[in-house]
């Protein structure tokens, strides 16, 4: 079979909740999941010689460390994208504090390198918020603090404005009455460019995900680039001195990256961020993280197959 890019996971935070999973499952050599959209259960190899890389997507990638060796030791390469916003606790109740999550961060950088921990200010949500203003200068404020802190840890750090899907604007809005529906693209760019004049200050390049508006917004060799989260130079660069062929896979309008498999499932994620697109609610995610199994071939079942497995 073609080897694949196998994604863990835009859908959840498997290192953060879902660690010890998928670890049987590279073990056992193959993983199971539902598509979400076409439904059914499709099946990949996990086997070493049939992964090109794993990107691994997380806001606290710590359960997943004691791992690592391992996963190097059976021949994998992966790197990860690393969530780190700061955003009050109304908008993320339950992610880490800015202080823990940076700590975080450096130590994943320190025990793989910078060059495969990815930064993450994503997504920026603009309006009020009870008394406080997340407009332009909250977020230059508050990315210039974390960037100053992660300086040397990551050398790229990816940025999209949140998209208002209507559970993300339902959630979002009983949080913030004051949220703003969007910004005129102007306004968008100039405040991408300033963020990308602050990244680049600190030995990192910035990227717009899926919106091409951004890109080139800056000045001199501080421009927004397009981002690709699932990067075909990233995955040439941990497989040097092989011939890649990797197709394009965008997940959505605008999206730069290459084809990937994504395992995991969505509504599973326990950080409960109001932006959140793959969250229906905390509810439904504590109900399938309850009815999760470590041992089972897929990280969630769909309702109605769970008590077969």
């Amino acid at each position: 079979m073609a080897r694949a890019i196998v994604g863990a996971s835009r859908r959840t935070d498997i290192p953060a909740f879902y660690a010890r999973w998928w670890m049987e499952r590279v073990r056992a050599g193959w993983v199971e999941w539902v598509h979400p959209f076409g439904g059914g259960v499709r099946r990949a190899s996990l086997r070493p010689e049939d992964v090109l890389a794993i990107v691994f997507w997380t806001r606290h990638p710590g359960p997943l460390i004691p791992y690592l060796h391992e996963l190097e030791g059976r021949g994998y390469r992966f790197y990860f994208h690393v969530t780190v916003n700061g955003y009050p606790r109304a908008i993320e109740p339950h992610s880490p504090p800015a202080g823990a999550a940076v700590r975080a961060f450096r130590a994943l950088a320190d025990r793989i390198g910078p060059e495969r921990v990815l930064w993450r200010y994503d997504p920026i949500v603009v309006g009020k918020l009870g008394g406080d203003s997340l407009d332009a200068g909250y977020h230059l404020r508050q990315f210039e603090a974390l960037a100053r802190q992660l300086a040397g840890a990551t050398r790229r750090c990816t940025v999209s404005f949140v998209s208002l899907y209507a559970k993300t604007a339902r959630r979002l809005g009983q949080v913030m009455p004051g949220l703003s529906p969007g910004w005129p693209a102007q306004r968008r760019r100039e405040l991408a460019a300033d963020l990308a004049a602050i990244a680049w200050a600190y030995g990192m390049s910035l990227q717009a995900c899926c919106d091409d508006a951004l890109v080139g917004a800056g000045r001199g060799e501080a421009r927004v680039a397009k981002a690709r989260c699932v990067d075909p130079e990233l995955v040439a660069a941990l497989r040097p001195g092989e011939e890649l062929h990797l197709e394009p896979g965008p997940s959505r309008a605008q999206c730069g990256c290459a084809r990937s498999v994504d395992v995991g499932a969505y509504d599973t994620c326990l950080f409960g961020c109001a932006y959140c697109y793959a969250t229906r609610s905390q509810a439904a995610a504590l109900a399938r993280f309850r009815a999760h199994r470590p041992a089972d071939t897929m990280l969630a079942r769909p309702a109605a197959s769970r008590g077969a497995a």
